[in-house]
């Protein structure tokens, strides 16, 4: 059998398998939006700021209550080692300053 073959067949396994991948996520994520807006209803009737989110770093835990800085509390231009951090977008307000 020759190679290329071979090299074909698994790039359409793997085209396969991302397809279904995405498609299972696409049908997860319309599941999850009753789930977060129920929370966010328990969050308004207990007179909470917002839900908890992820338990690692603070500002991550619960980012309207978090100050600008403290990702970077070791040290300025330090590297995110939470990795919810990397997932959770930085405040509108800093984005509209355009970080200054």
């Amino acid at each position: 059998m020759k190679k290329y073959i071979v090299f074909i067949g698994i790039v359409v396994i793997e085209i396969v398998i991302f397809l279904g991948l995405l498609l299972y996520g696409i049908d997860k994520v319309s599941e999850k939006k009753a789930e977060l807006n129920t929370l966010r209803q328990l969050a308004h009737e207990l007179r909470l700021t917002d839900f908890s989110i992820w338990t690692e770093a603070r500002y991550t835990r619960h980012p309207s209550q978090a100050d600008w800085f403290s990702a970077f509390q070791d040290y300025p231009s330090s590297v995110e080692h939470f990795p919810a951090g990397s997932i959770i977008p930085p405040p509108e307000l800093i984005l509209k300053e355009g970080g200054s």
